[in-house]
């Protein structure tokens, strides 16, 4: 009897139609990631084994990996990395997963900072590290502060500091907002990217992000800017003259949280910026 062997590029085929089947909307990537985690190897190099034959065991784990995709499980769970601003992180389901919108946050920050000598800077709410890493690579010169209010998530951001050889340059600390003794600053720059879901948007929000992602982490409270308020204030003591508030909101909380900035007095609002598809996304302030 001839039997079909299960090769890389069948595998490959009959599990990006089974995902697009189960709603999601970059099936191939799904499944080249998954399948290329399995076989411990670059994607890339995928292309270039699509005939050789998946063995019994690598195909359990794999099968198992498309199970929990299917479910809504995000793929960077599953793996247990994302990358971000070209460099791999570490990811757990104690934070949200970085995503190519916050990219522009840390593109800002290193504008504003990079011509300063020894710049500080404070990272509110760093979750998986992802922005103050970024950042630490890119400005050589700067000194840290990343906080976040769960332990879980900074021993995600600690990881991932130490796996780029950071962390004698990032000080991490639990605490609401900056309410650390580092946190009295003061600082050149304080970027963040807070939660700013409101209540009434969580249904809306896609199946993995709302199943599987920290809520807290994404949720604000009915206005969707409750955190951001408290941020402004606390930022508005903490930032050296001349010194910048940058942060990642939602399209649907932008207004309210510029109107946040201007009701705060000592910050000379600037222009929002927009991400790569036009939308508002990064809220600035400059302490005047």
């Amino acid at each position: 009897m001839n039997v079909e062997v299960w090769t890389v590029g069948r595998l490959l085929t009959w599990t990006t139609q089974w995902l697009a089947g189960k709603g999601s909307e970059s099936a191939r990537l799904d499944a080249e990631v998954l399948l290329a985690h399995v076989r411990a190897c670059p994607r890339i190099a995928l292309y270039t084994a699509f005939d050789e034959p998946v063995d019994d065991a690598g195909r359990a784990r794999f099968r198992d990996l498309v199970k929990r995709r299917g479910e809504g499980e995000p793929v960077a769970y599953l793996v247990g990395s994302k990358e971000f601003f070209s460099l791999p992180l570490a990811v757990s389901a104690a934070v949200l997963v970085p995503r190519p919108e916050t990219e522009g946050l840390v593109v800002r920050a290193i504008d504003l900072c990079k011509s300063l000598v020894a710049p500080r800077i404070a990272d509110v709410g760093t979750g998986s590290g992802a922005i103050v890493v970024a950042l630490a690579k890119h400005l050589p010169k700067a000194r840290f502060l990343a906080t976040d209010i769960s332990p879980e998530a900074l021993a995600v951001a600690r990881g991932n500091a130490a796996r780029h050889g950071l962390t004698e340059r990032i000080e991490f600390a639990c605490c609401d907002l900056l309410a650390t003794a580092a946190g009295a600053g003061p600082f050149d720059c304080i970027v963040s990217n807070p939660p700013y879901v409101r209540e009434d948007e969580f249904d809306s929000l896609p199946r993995d992000v709302r199943l599987h992602e920290p809520r807290s982490a994404l949720v604000a409270g009915p206005r969707g800017v409750e955190v951001v308020e408290r941020l402004v204030e606390t930022a508005s003591t903490r930032l050296v003259p001349g010194g910048w508030l940058l942060m990642e909101i939602g399209p649907s909380t932008a207004v309210a949280a510029e109107e946040a900035v201007r009701r705060q007095g000592g910050f000379l609002p600037a222009a929002t910026l927009s991400d790569m598809a036009g939308l508002p996304r990064i809220v600035q302030a400059r302490r005047g």
